[in-house]
């Protein structure tokens, strides 16, 4: 599944102010002891998960940036002297194996692990704890969606986007909402120390264009998987529209950030 550069840069101040400061401060502290540390994150696109978290983290750091997309990873800048990076173009279905996992301290991602299979995670796991690699993935879409003002479509709406979510997004069947728990669980059945903390899009009437954006993503997901309903879909998404255009438009859309470490590191 490929994302525009415009696309991400239109998410990544949302995405910014959103992700859990609690678990970012968590993360911080348990690696404050380390004299560098070795990041791997994955799905970098243009680097947004360096910019936020590197500046909390302590000195020296070295970033390896994965994606499949290199016009995205060619935007991918490190924030700050003692931060450097590489970037590296890389099928994250097919060439996992491919990357230094044996250098890596801690693996990132970003509003990832819903787009992906049980079966890709399961391969995420055992490849961190061979390296003893905690994980950060933030941003992981977790099925919750509230409008305000209301809808009478926004539940099923809603219910069909999720639906969509579980389509194959390249990794095979995805994981969709249930991606945070699910990494929880596992991380937790092998004695990780794991912590979750939910890290909601919280749009106000300002936000318009990333409000009009969601909007016709999530109908054209609706579209996809309840296509008989053409009219009612239409519908739904004109009153919609016109909810942001009077200024009266709200929108929560709820994530879910996952900090797994392992047992002595987490301590």
């Amino acid at each position: 599944m490929s994302f525009t550069a415009e696309w991400l840069a239109m998410r990544e101040p949302y995405d910014t102010q959103s992700r859990s400061r609690a678990l970012v401060d968590r993360l911080a502290s348990v690696t404050a002891f380390r004299s560098a540390l070795t990041i791997l994150d994955l799905g970098s696109g243009t680097g947004s998960m360096m910019r936020h978290l590197a500046p909390h983290l302590r000195p020296p750091q070295h970033w390896l940036l994965a994606d499949h997309d290199a016009s995205l990873l060619a935007l991918a800048e490190p924030p700050g002297l003692a931060v450097t990076a590489e970037t590296r173009v890389v099928d994250l279905v097919l060439d996992l194996d491919e990357l230094p996992w044996e250098t890596v301290d801690l693996v990132t991602a970003s509003a990832l692990l819903d787009l992906v299979s049980a079966h890709w995670l399961d391969q995420l796991l055992e490849r961190c704890l061979a390296a003893n690699a905690g994980l950060y993935a933030a941003l992981n879409y977790d099925g919750r969606i509230a409008w305000a003002p209301a809808h009478a479509d926004d539940e099923w709406i809603t219910g069909c986007f999720n639906r969509h979510q579980t389509t194959d997004k390249g990794f095979g069947p995805a994981l969709g909402p249930a991606c945070a728990e699910r990494a929880a669980d596992l991380y937790r059945h092998a004695t990780w120390l794991v912590e979750t903390a939910s890290s909601d899009w919280r749009l106000t009437p300002s936000d318009t264009d990333f409000q009009r954006a969601l909007i016709d993503d999530i109908t054209g997901a609706a579209m996809a998987i309840e296509g008989a309903q053409q009219s009612r879909i239409t519908e739904w998404q004109t009153w919609r529209l016109e909810a942001v255009a009077d200024g009266r438009s709200h929108l929560t859309m709820g994530h879910t950030d996952v900090l797994a470490l392992p047992a002595e590191l987490g301590r």
